[in-house]
């Protein structure tokens, strides 16, 4: 399995075998059980559904509803597809935990950033602004942001205030700390995408 479903419980600090202190990241990762699998035969690719967190069943379609129970597994709020190798044998109704990253160096984690609301471009792009002495009058505006008569008009891309954050973000190539499978906790070092309490998505990482 290339990947787990997890929450972000929150940062912490560890001292690794040489005595360091590190800053790690605590994962709640799992477990997930295999809501359905995909096969070359009648999807055309390999892979498996995962669930995560238990969800009543009178806030699915009867749809959604079916197909866990078709599973066997009880209705979960969050179902997430990760790739299996072609050795790689699951059915319905096996739980996946988080010991599959056993043995794996580096991981990458993927989470929607905190949401901030409506900014302005200092905020937002980090844009110096104006001149703040002297008589300055475009101390947080953003200046010019178009040409007067070619093209006339505000290009593409300019970056202008709007709405900053709530958006998916990876980090990548995460030095894994500590894998705790009787507590189901991923410990990676450094800080992930997103609030504490929210769902994230981690994967082997490939670039490393």
């Amino acid at each position: 399995m290339e990947g787990l479903i997890g929450r972000k419980i929150g940062m912490t600090q560890i001292f690794d075998d040489e005595g360091r202190r590190v800053a790690v990241t605590v994962i709640e990762a799992g477990p997930c059980p295999v809501v359905q699998v995909k096969t070359p035969e009648t999807d055309g690719y390999r892979a498996a559904q995962l669930g995560f967190e238990e969800q009543k069943a009178s806030r699915l379609s009867k749809a959604q509803a079916k197909r866990f129970e078709l599973a066997g597994v009880k209705p979960c709020r969050v179902t997430k597809e990760f790739g299996l190798d072609d050795g790689e044998e699951v059915k319905a109704g096996d739980t996946v935990t988080v010991n599959i990253f056993d043995g794996v160096k580096y991981v990458d984690v993927s989470g929607v950033t905190k949401g901030r609301g409506f900014a302005g471009i200092i905020r937002r792009y980090r844009i110096g602004g104006g001149a703040h002495t002297h008589g300055g009058h475009s101390k947080h505006r953003p200046g010019s942001i178009g040409a007067c008569q070619r093209p006339g008009s505000v290009q593409k891309g300019k970056r202008m205030p709007g709405h900053m954050g709530a958006v998916n973000r990876k980090a990548r190539n995460l030095a894994v700390a500590q894998v705790r499978g009787d507590e189901n906790l991923l410990l990676v070092r450094g800080s992930i995408p997103g609030p504490n309490n929210g769902v994230v998505i981690i994967r082997k990482a490939l670039k490393k």
